[in-house]
């Protein structure tokens, strides 16, 4: 038979009551009370009865997180850290890759608290009932909390920031798919600021991956030098992902970043500054993207509400060693990739 709440108090010297508060984070019980409880309760290997709290509480403490891709570093990192975020307020997260309808049904036959959703290739209408469901998405109007990571507008500053440098023969290579409005809004970032500049936006420097492995940024860079008449001397990377196939195919063809060219890359993640060459982003930073997702779930269970709010984050650029001001004798000539 396992560890009860009343085996805990025993060798506490505390009540019953006082165990529970102490377990469940309550402010009523002193710190150093709580702290001895807490430490009993891990040596004893205490494990909580989930059921019997649901009773109690009416919540399971569990949050259920819709996942497009288990393969994306960015991705993996931010759930990661949303987690964590999760964790620190006591409760537990699930996670299912299914597709999102079946997603829904299944984390509500679990009788999750929340969902948490990435809105990442989906044409589903989404009613989550009457459980508290926060997006990391584009602000649209819906039903449900939207947390928006301003891609537009990200990817407009690094268009703007290359300019600053003295580019004018920018690219854009990343994924363009109508049915992914976080992709689509990098894109319109692009279109508008390129056209804002006086810049051209054409097939020759917006160039879809078609998905968005590294391996994707690979081929397409590859099929940008050879097929080209002429190469950008910057590029912005639709996300870190691509950016690690960008980067591969630039060393393939001998090229030196950023002497030769310039890269900046979507996504602001800590391991972007570690790289061979630290890679010179734009985005919400990861750490403040999933702690924004964490704390509006658990503030819509914990008060029992549904809301439709939208929350617009801002971006920041992260200045590092993969731009550089282009070599003006060379920037405007018509160059061949031949090997």
């Amino acid at each position: 038979m396992g560890v009860t709440i009343k085996d805990i108090a025993i060798l506490a010297g505390v009540s019953y009551s006082t165990v529970s508060k102490a377990l469940n984070d309550s402010p009523l019980v002193k710190k150093d009370t709580k702290h001895k409880i807490i430490k009993i309760a891990k040596e004893m290997g205490y494990q909580p009865n989930f059921a019997a709290q649901k009773l109690v509480s009416k919540k399971t403490k569990i949050i259920g997180l819709i996942w497009p891709t288990i393969e994306r570093i960015a991705l993996s990192t931010l759930v990661s850290k949303i987690s964590e975020e999760i964790n620190k307020a006591s409760y537990s997260m699930i996670l299912s890759i299914d597709p999102l309808d079946k997603a829904l049904e299944t984390f509500k036959t679990f009788q999750v608290d929340g969902i948490i959703l990435f809105e990442d290739n989906s044409e589903v209408d989404i009613n989550p009932g009457l459980i508290p469901l926060v997006s990391y998405g584009v602000s649209n109007k819906k039903s449900y909390s939207v947390i928006d990571a301003n891609h537009e507008q990200a990817i407009t500053d690094a268009v703007n920031y290359l300019y600053q440098l003295g580019h004018r023969n920018i690219s854009y290579i990343g994924y363009m798919s109508p049915i992914d409005s976080l992709q689509m809004e990098k894109y319109y970032g692009f279109q508008k600021a390129m056209s804002n500049l006086g810049l051209k936006v054409d097939k020759t420097n917006v160039i879809n991956t078609g998905g968005l492995d590294w391996y994707d940024g690979f081929l397409t860079t590859k099929r940008v030098f050879e097929n080209y008449s002429y190469r950008p001397t910057a590029i912005v990377s639709g996300s870190y992902d691509i950016s690690i196939g960008i980067i591969r195919a630039v060393k393939e063809k001998n090229l030196i970043i950023p002497k030769d060219l310039s890269l900046i890359s979507y996504d602001n993640l800590p391991q972007m500054a570690s790289m061979e060459i630290p890679l010179t982003c734009v985005g919400v930073p990861i750490d403040e993207l999933a702690k924004k997702i964490g704390k509006k779930i658990i503030e819509l269970i914990e008060n029992d509400k549904l809301d439709s709010s939208i929350t617009k984050m801002t971006p920041k650029l992260c200045e590092r060693n993969s731009c550089a001001p282009p070599i003006m004798d060379k920037s405007l000539i018509n160059v061949g990739y031949h090997s």
